[in-house]
């Protein structure tokens, strides 16, 4: 049974019901990474809450077919269609190919969604694979009179649209050279909000890749790509469009403009956007230099699900602030929720009072992704009187969605075990001759090695912090 959920759509500025275009799947594009560089934190909350998405649209009844982009070519620094290839700076960067560094990143990429348990889209498409699509895509829309060759290269000109600019509550005069910063004049535009569709030998001659096209040699503008393998892929009618809200003007307005002007009807319904993950300077970017990733949060002794289940803590739609402190007390709230879970005794039977539940967990998903709320019935269901094999059961389902190891069970070495009940043995004999000051320095030299001890009625256990 099918569970409707409503969410926030962006083209509409509200919060509706989701309804997709064919009853029997749900298809779902995700603008996938700029493969230059190592993707930091704030990219990876977006994947997240797209991930999150996904699994929750298939566990209120949905099913879902999920295509992500990888971009490795075509993007530029400015999204206004100046400044350097993304692409091209980063093999400069290293000394190397475009080729060699899309293939490195996006297995960087790869690792960083396993890590964080993001699943991995079942179509994952290099923008390098799809020419012949772009190609084909140009053509029909130079055929219809909505784009036009200028010095070589090809634009799409947004004045033969009605209302280029509905997916944002930007005015037509808030574009030109100078008002929005980023925006820089190009003479061979008819209306300086026009974009590239393909670019020419006319810039960027020492580009590395280029293809032969009937409108010269070059290579396709970074918009194209995503609106051409959407369609290829996911068909005529996309029912949902994700992205970081830094991608809804220009990038997600000129997908809008160049695919409908293509198919000649409406594409895409619901366009779902998550927001940025800020630090104290504001919002997380690779030009800022230095920049977190998850190794980072690794290499600082951080599990990257303490990460998810920071994001999680919050809603996609607001801003996030990241700091150590709020990231420490995600990891402090996770731990206990995991000693709280594995004191479980998987007891008892599974009981009919488990819909509640269930039917709890799905109410906050479909509630525009209230994954707080969600995160709110798995301690519900720990201070229930269900029988601890109804709890293991429901904690087990509700984690197939929010993918936070749960139950994952920790693995100890045989020589770390043995460390520590020394220890604990220690600490008791010290404790028992009442030489307290030895009891806390044995306590402080497991708590360094994040083994928190604690001394219930059955006597001293242990939990290793993550």
């Amino acid at each position: 049974m099918v569970i409707f959920m409503k969410i926030y759509n962006t083209l509409t500025k509200t919060v509706e019901e989701f309804v997709p275009h064919n009853s029997g799947e749900v298809t779902l594009y995700t603008c996938g990474p700029t493969v230059y560089h190592y993707a930091h934190i704030g990219n990876m909350r977006n994947y997240i809450s797209e991930d999150i998405l996904e699994k929750s649209l298939n566990y209120l009844g949905y099913n879902v077919k999920r295509c992500m982009n990888i971009t490795d070519v075509g993007h530029l620094t400015s999204d206004s269609d100046s400044g350097d290839d993304k692409m091209l700076k980063g093999a400069q960067r290293e000394h190397t190919t475009v080729l060699n560094i899309a293939k490195k990143y996006t297995e960087a990429f790869k690792e960083d969604c396993q890590k964080l348990n993001i699943k991995w889209p079942e179509i994952v498409v290099p923008a390098t694979s799809c020419i012949n699509d772009y190609i084909k895509m140009i053509e029909v829309l130079l055929k219809k009179g909505y784009a036009y060759i200028s010095n070589g290269n090809v634009y799409f000109d947004i004045s033969k649209l009605d209302d280029y600019y509905a997916l944002t509550n930007h005015k037509e005069d808030e574009m030109v050279v100078g008002v929005r910063e980023g925006v820089e004049a190009d003479s061979n535009k008819k209306n300086q909000g026009d974009f590239v569709l393909w670019f020419t030998k006319s810039k960027f001659e020492d580009q590395e890749l280029k293809w032969e096209s009937p409108f010269g040699l070059g290579y396709p503008g970074w918009h194209i790509e995503c609106s051409a393998i959407s369609i290829k892929y996911l068909g005529e009618y996309l029912d949902i469009h994700c992205g970081g809200v830094d991608n809804i003007f220009p990038h997600h307005t000129n997908e809008i403009a160049q695919s409908e002007a293509y198919l000649g009807h409406n594409w895409c319904r619901y366009w779902f956007h998550t927001e940025h993950l800020n630090d104290k300077t504001g919002k997380m970017s690779k030009s800022k230099g230095d920049f977190l990733t998850v190794d980072t949060l690794v290499e600082k002794g951080y599990d990257p699900i303490i990460f998810r289940y920071m994001c999680l803590s919050s809603h996609y739609r607001k801003q996030l602030l990241f700091d150590f402190a709020n990231l420490d007390n995600a990891k402090e709230s996770y731990n206990k929720l995991l000693t709280k879970i594995r004191n479980i005794k998987d007891e008892g039977t599974i009981e009919d009072d488990i819909r509640i539940y269930q039917d709890q967990f799905k109410k906050a998903l479909s509630n525009d992704l209230n994954t707080a709320l969600a995160l709110t019935t798995i301690y519900d269901v720990l201070k229930s009187n269900l029988s601890g094999k109804s709890k293991l059961y429901l904690i087990k389902e509700f984690d197939n969605v929010l993918s936070l190891n749960l139950l994952k069970e920790e693995k100890i070495d045989d020589k770390l075990l043995t460390y520590i009940h020394e220890k604990i043995n220690e600490r008791a004999q010290a404790k028992a001759q009442k030489d307290y000051q030895t009891a806390d320095k044995i306590r402080e030299e497991l708590l360094k090695q994040n083994i928190v001890i604690k001394d219930t009625r059955e006597g001293t256990t242990f939990e290793i912090q993550k």
